[in-house]
């Protein structure tokens, strides 16, 4: 097989270069919105319960969103980041323009989107030539989430939480009970904790009675009792003016847990107080904030001198 670099296939390759460029710079005070989705930490946080060997099949080229092991060397739409990709890549886009077949990728599937294990530099030039199917030999981790096209990690994040959240109202009744539908939180997996703190409440509550209330009780009990004293406390001390990019329900979960990490080292501590060392550990410095708002209008004209420019 005579697979060669041609000034065609280095065209493409330059061209592939530079749309990962110029995604980087217009992305270039949030670089983790246009990074390649590692499938470790999609792993981590969907945590498939089984590995299945599924064989050879026919895949969509855009349901491939993520890579194994060389998630640093492409952007989040699979164009190549790295000079040292050229040679490969040219050798591949040369197979494509000659229609000559190369062997079939390799790729894990989880929640009906596939990430590489063997064949990115074939993804790559699929991606860029706008191939829609491409040969692949999959293996299936087994997860109840279903994930539509993400944009990137954080898009993937947004989508766990909302499956999270379904679920959880949907298998406590926690919306009808309490008619609050706003429990919502930025990271995966508070909506277990939250379901673990009313089950605790439950416990202490059941002690002193001899029937047993019912989940409906506790969900109402914890509500009214636990969780919006916190919140209105929060609200009251204007304490989430500190942290802009985060709901009250986060702030009940992480300073709670701070909470109880104090009262576990000095003894009995003061939730008020618990909340104004939370607060003062960690905010975000005014200065941080002042140079976040400099280089987002620093990057602002430097688009728009080169979109003028061109």
């Amino acid at each position: 097989m005579n697979l060669k670099q041609t000034p065609q296939t280095e065209d493409d390759f330059n061209r592939a270069r530079n749309k990962a460029f110029f995604n980087e710079i217009q992305h270039l005070l949030n670089p983790e919105e246009v990074s390649l989705i590692s499938l470790n930490d999609i792993k981590h946080l969907i945590k498939p319960s089984a590995e299945t060997y599924i064989g050879m099949q026919v895949i969509p080229v855009d349901k491939i969103v993520g890579s194994e092991g060389r998630y640093n060397d492409f952007d989040n739409r699979f164009f190549p980041k790295k000079s040292h990709l050229k040679v490969r890549w040219q050798r591949i886009d040369d197979a494509a323009i000659n229609n000559i077949i190369l062997p079939p990728i390799k790729v894990y599937e989880i929640s009906g989107l596939y990430f590489v294990r063997d064949g990115n530099h074939r993804v790559s030039v699929a991606k860029s030539r706008g191939t829609e199917f491409i040969d692949a030999e999959v293996v299936s981790l087994q997860s109840e989430i279903k994930l539509k096209n993400p944009k990137n990690y954080h898009d993937i994040i947004h989508q766990i939480i909302t499956y999270e959240k379904r679920c959880f109202y949907g298998e406590t009744g926690f919306g009808d009970v309490t008619d609050f539908w706003c429990l919502d939180f930025t990271t995966p997996g508070k909506y277990d904790l939250i379901y673990n703190h009313i089950m605790t409440h439950k416990y202490f509550i059941n002690m002193d009675k001899k029937e047993e209330i019912s989940m409906d009780e506790a969900i109402l009990s914890w509500f009214n009792t636990v969780y919006l004293p916190v919140i209105h406390f929060l609200e009251d001390k204007k304490v989430m003016r500190k942290f802009p990019h985060r709901t009250v329900s986060d702030l009940y979960v992480y300073i709670l847990k701070y909470w109880h990490e104090l009262k576990e080292k000095f003894g009995d501590i003061p939730f008020e107080t618990a909340v104004q060392e939370f607060t003062i550990k960690h905010k975000v410095p005014l200065r941080k904030k002042i140079a976040n708002y400099f280089n987002r209008i620093i990057l602002r004209k430097a688009l728009n001198n080169n979109i003028n420019d061109d």
